[in-house]
């Protein structure tokens, strides 16, 4: 049976599309414009001939980026800092969701909690305090100063334990008449129910780690310390090429310095342009189930 929508309803669907499909391109048109003007000749971009496809292409700026100490040095310190950084939060999460998902006649002290947890959202104590304690604790000019202050996010924890929550009871009363602990629950009948949340907010840990830039311009004294995104924002933002080599500022003056951010834009932001179309179809059915429920 051929289902009959009325006029209305085919007009709204008609322009969801039309609105989403515009919102799409204007998302998408700055970086295809980045992306153009990475692969084009220094003179096509100085005279403004490149908008959406390469003119006169060439891999030069590439060139010059991978050959540049300075961003494969940063590169390697943001690698660093997702790897240590999203396996810290995601222990944290998990650790901290788990024993909040209980029924207060399991936890009594649950609700106190996870409003501590909530009041860290809502009031925060500032930068000033921040480096103070980032400073006190000596962890200053280390990767662990990109790590640490972030190390339980929070509103990945909430997601968490609202998916805790929804999952069958039965399984895991029967793995406790069975004489299973805590631990065995959690890692053998929690973790592998719950892998599309899972990989939501590993997913929100990843590219937030990846994206931040300011805690590597206040917790870093030197600038070879650095990550990526620090490094972007200082050189492209700042134009401050105070922490290019005389060997890179050499190369920097034979191409188009245009081209040249351009290239480099691109490849911070293409690692986790790869990844996310892996993650992507847990996306929507992560962040649904672990919404807020009754």
């Amino acid at each position: 049976m051929v289902e009959r929508y009325s006029r209305g309803r085919v007009a709204f669907v008609a322009f969801n599309y039309i609105f989403l499909t515009l919102m799409a391109a204007i998302c998408l048109m700055p970086l295809i414009h980045v992306l153009a003007v990475s692969f084009s000749s220094s003179q096509a971009a100085a005279a403004g001939y490149v908008k959406l496809w390469p003119v006169q292409f060439t891999f030069r700026s590439y060139e010059f980026v991978s050959s540049k100490k300075e961003f494969l040095d940063s590169m390697l310190i943001t690698l660093q800092r997702v790897g240590i950084g999203v396996s810290l939060n995601m222990l944290l999460t998990v650790l901290i969701a788990y024993p909040l998902s209980k029924e207060t006649s399991a936890f009594r002290s649950r609700t106190v909690y996870a409003w501590i947890f909530v009041f860290t959202i809502l009031f925060g104590g500032g930068l000033i305090p921040l480096y103070m304690m980032v400073k006190d604790t000596m962890i200053l000019d280390s990767i662990w100063a990109l790590v640490l202050p972030g190390a339980v996010p929070v509103f990945n924890v909430i997601l968490m334990l609202n998916f805790f929550r929804g999952l069958p009871k039965d399984l895991e009363e029967a793995a406790y008449i069975d004489g299973a602990g805590h631990l065995t629950v959690l890692w053998k009948i929690y973790i592998p129910l719950s892998m599309a949340s899972l990989a939501t907010v590993t997913l929100f840990s990843t590219v937030g780690h990846w994206n931040a830039w300011f805690d590597g311009l206040i917790f870093m004294n030197s600038p070879a310390d650095y990550p990526l995104q620090s490094y972007l924002q200082t050189v492209v933002i700042q134009q401050d090429l105070s922490m290019f080599s005389v060997k890179s500022m050499e190369r920097y003056s034979e191409i188009n310095d245009q081209t040249a951010k351009s290239a480099q834009i691109f490849l911070g932001a293409l690692p986790i342009l790869l990844l996310y179309p892996f993650l992507q179809r847990f996306f929507i059915k992560g962040i649904v189930l672990g919404s807020v429920k009754e």
